[in-house]
């Protein structure tokens, strides 16, 4: 098990910008990779209630399960890798016992037998590290819908939120609300 803060700040583009910004990204020689997340929740959305997510990543022929939840200004992220298998029973909603994610679960009092498979997003990403900086340039795909997204990972949430302005006024790009992938996918559901 692994625990991490993370600082993001984040915002959508139309495929115009997206464009635009993906000549920068190409010309500094980043790779596109793509990424799997398998989103669950329990019926009554007690997950969301807690302000929290759940998603089995894929990448690279890799799968970890990350439980998101929030803290101060970030989200703290608590990572278990796992195998093909198990993500394979997870999808089949025959959720397997993770000892390290149950002890939190049952924190939030959420029992993760009740846990369901509610779909996937598919994701073409490009990143680019600038010292302590991570820009994250989203393609991504989901119940009929595609969307484009920048993202900046950075220390804080306060110096994420600068360099994404600063990013914004350099493209010409209007500043929007944006929610994080997994409430955008649950919203296509109608949740």
């Amino acid at each position: 098990m692994q625990q991490e803060m993370e600082f993001e700040a984040k915002n959508m583009l139309t495929e115009q910008e997206y464009n635009r910004v993906l000549n920068y990204f190409i010309q500094d020689q980043a790779q596109v990779q793509t990424q799997i997340n398998y989103y669950f929740e329990t019926d009554d959305l007690a997950l969301r209630h807690h302000g929290s997510a759940l998603r089995i990543r894929e990448k690279n022929g890799q799968y970890v399960i990350t439980l998101k939840q929030p803290q101060a200004d970030g989200l703290l992220e608590t990572h278990v890798k796992i195998s093909a298998e198990i993500k394979d029973q997870w999808i089949n909603e025959q959720p397997t016992r993770i000892n390290q994610l149950e002890v939190i679960l049952n924190q939030l009092g959420i029992d993760y037998q009740t846990l369901k498979y509610r779909g996937k997003l598919k994701t073409e990403r490009i990143e680019l590290n600038d010292d302590d900086i991570t820009y994250v340039l989203d393609k991504s795909y989901y119940n009929g819908v595609v969307d484009y997204e920048i993202e900046v990972e950075a220390t804080s949430f306060l110096q994420a939120n600068s360099k994404l302005a600063d990013f914004l006024t350099k493209y010409n790009i209007e500043r929007k609300t944006t929610n994080n992938k997994i409430a955008r996918f649950f919203q296509t559901l109608g949740a």
